[in-house]
């Protein structure tokens, strides 16, 4: 039985994972850490900071809380040997140091998402990025989401850029001449990949990857309905990841 304590368990995201992950058979959710006490304990118990935790009573950390969290469980993950698990988003470089700190004394899996149909639709998109001459990804979130454009996205456009790099294909050039609006062509993530993001309230996480080429087009689009979409993914980085030590950046490669 893998003990687990995750932290930001007062949030929506935080309360989903400890109803989903708590279901599981394999799994038991020991402790939900947060400055505000949960709504549902979900038969764990409440802490308001990991300092009160007794270590070697937890075996993962699950982080989705808010960035400027994330050191503090590195920190304490990395002291204590707790392998940790995040998909907390808009992550500083500073934020990253010290999650790969923390992975030279545990295992560590950080991922922009853990919707294994967003993890495909990724690979997907790599596949295909070499046979088209242009290429623009869509993010749609709601209206809460503080970061912009989402890790996903950005995942997603550098996926895209490598695949054409590795295939000999350029950068993409953008023919727009005209700006009418200022910054109306998105954001370029790299080699003129474009990324825009939507937001707006009833969405959950979404989006579409667009390709073009002579008289074609493809689109892959995977929709997050509902968080309980992560919950799978988060087992499967928790069943799946090395305890001892390493980083591992994105599921994709947990799913073999």
């Amino acid at each position: 039985m893998t003990r687990i304590a995750i932290v930001g368990g007062a949030g929506r995201m935080g309360q989903i994972l400890a109803r989903g992950l708590g279901a599981l058979d394999d799994m038991d959710v020991v402790a939900l850490v947060d400055p505000h006490e949960p709504a549902e304990l979900h038969g764990a118990r409440y802490w308001p900071d990991l300092a009160g935790l007794e270590p070697s009573a937890v075996d993962v950390v699950v982080d989705f809380s808010a960035a400027e969290s994330v050191g503090h469980s590195a920190r304490w993950c990395g002291a204590h040997g707790v392998a940790l698990v995040v998909g907390t988003t808009g992550l500083s470089e500073s934020h990253r140091a010290e999650l790969a700190a923390a992975a030279e004394r545990t295992g560590v899996v950080v991922a922009s998402n853990f919707a294994i149909g967003a993890v495909l639709a990724e690979r997907f998109a790599a596949w295909a990025a070499p046979y088209f001459e242009r290429a623009e990804v869509i993010e749609l979130h709601h209206d809460a989401k503080a970061d912009a454009p989402s890790g996903t996205a950005i995942a997603t456009a550098h996926a895209i850029a490598a695949a054409r790099r590795d295939a000999g294909r350029g950068p993409i050039v953008d023919t727009t001449t005209t700006w009418t609006l200022a910054d109306s062509r998105g954001a370029d993530a790299g080699d003129g990949v474009r990324v825009h993001s939507v937001r707006l309230p009833g969405l959950v996480a979404h989006q579409e990857i667009l390709f073009g080429g002579p008289g074609e087009g493809l689109l892959i689009r995977h929709d997050s309905y509902d968080r309980a979409s992560f919950v799978p993914g988060v087992a499967l980085a928790i069943r799946t990841m090395n305890r001892r030590a390493g980083l591992v950046e994105g599921l994709a490669t947990l799913l073999g």
